[in-house]
């Protein structure tokens, strides 16, 4: 049974707003979360491409959107997919004038760019409740389309024990959890990009969530 990867990954260009942004003509899944939610090490991690996006030493200071061209194989099958990483919100030491152009620039382009098909809200698994990712999934499901969808994927689960992982399961239905350490739960989020992007019929599911149950028991 094959699994979906990415077997091409190419940083193509950043843009200060939609206004600049590459034309919309492919299907994108954009990755949209705090500062220093681990953004970069995800892309990257999931491209299997050690320095695709390049992390920050100062969280908030990504202030683009970069995009990034990739393709999939999957049962011998090609698929071209963009990814578009956008800036970090919510970073408290950026400056009020700074923040209010970031939220302008992001809010346009998250609510009118219409290549858009998947939006993967990456969260923190140690602050789960946090009520600026609230706001932002609140935000987003007031004007998200029928042919779009919305993900949420739960990093640094590691920093977690197993009775912590249940109940974030528990309280996050559907929702994913990821280790960019151990490379867990990366495929049942390259299977959703497909099944969403594509309508490709997710016949390693099943196998992919006990796989998942396992490892959060590790």
């Amino acid at each position: 049974m094959s699994i979906p990867r990415v077997v091409e990954a190419e940083f193509i260009k950043s843009a200060q707003s939609i206004a600049d942004s590459l034309p919309e003509n492919m299907s994108e899944v954009v990755f949209l979360g705090r500062s220093n939610v681990g953004k970069s090490s995800t892309l990257n991690s999931l491209t299997q491409r050690k320095n695709l996006a390049k992390s920050s030493a100062t969280p908030g200071k990504t202030q683009l959107i970069n995009f990034f061209e990739t393709r999939y194989l999957y049962n011998e099958q090609s698929y071209p997919v963009r990814f578009v990483d956008l800036p970090g919100f919510g970073y408290a030491k950026v400056s009020k004038s700074l923040k209010e152009v970031w939220q302008k620039n992001l809010v346009e382009f998250i609510q009118h760019r219409v290549s858009i098909r998947l939006f993967i809200h990456l969260r923190d698994a140690r602050h789960p409740h946090a009520k600026i990712d609230d706001d932002v999934e609140h935000y987003i499901s007031e004007f998200i389309r029928p042919d779009q969808k919305y993900l949420t994927v739960f990093t640094k689960i590691d920093k977690l024990n197993q009775k912590e992982r249940a109940k974030l399961k528990r309280e996050f239905p559907g929702s994913i959890t990821l280790s960019n350490l151990k490379k867990n739960g990366h495929d049942r989020v390259h299977q959703i990009i497909l099944q969403t992007i594509f309508g490709v019929e997710d016949e390693a599911k099943s196998k992919s969530d006990t796989v998942q149950e396992n490892e959060e028991k590790e």
